[in-house]
């Protein structure tokens, strides 16, 4: 079953690909974790989501979690079809619990009431690349594909 999940190519658009959902999503983690970048912290998001939102503390944490370590995971391959599903199932809750009422679109010139889903599309499609083919090139999982101990579980 792990051999599965860590099996991946010498691939070098899947590390382009890892790379940059990965880049993208870091930073929006560290606001939610960390309070980086003009964010409000684990605790103060944890508020938001739970009161405000009215979202369960469990799926909060693991939105947070996400985001952050998720990314960490996928800037280094490890588990990358585990991480990227993670963030994919984070961009469909994010679109259908708030972008999907303010369209498609971005909110470039401050003149629509939110954010558009279109960034959580581009997101979706790069995780979906990466939970088909694995991580690729430079990635954690290619070397474990790789290892003597699990390509003798794998013949066993």
């Amino acid at each position: 079953m792990i051999s599965k999940i860590v099996n991946t190519e010498n691939d070098t658009a899947m590390l382009v690909v890892r790379l940059v959902l990965g880049g993208v999503m870091f930073p929006h983690g560290a606001q939610k974790l960390f309070g980086w970048f003009g964010g409000f912290g684990f605790h103060g998001t944890m508020g938001f989501f739970t009161s405000t939102m009215g979202i369960p503390w469990i799926f909060a944490l693991a939105a947070i979690l996400a985001e952050s370590l998720g990314a960490i995971a996928l800037i280094l391959g490890f588990y990358t079809r585990v991480a990227a599903a993670a963030i994919a199932i984070n961009m469909i809750v994010a679109v259908l619990t708030s972008h999907l009422q303010s369209g498609f679109f971005m909110n470039w010139f401050g003149n629509q009431k939110g954010e558009g889903f279109e960034y959580h599309l581009l997101a979706l499609g790069l995780a979906g690349a990466l939970m088909i083919k694995g991580g690729g090139k430079a990635s954690i999982d290619f070397a474990l594909t790789r290892s003597p101990a699990l390509a003798l579980k794998q013949a066993q």
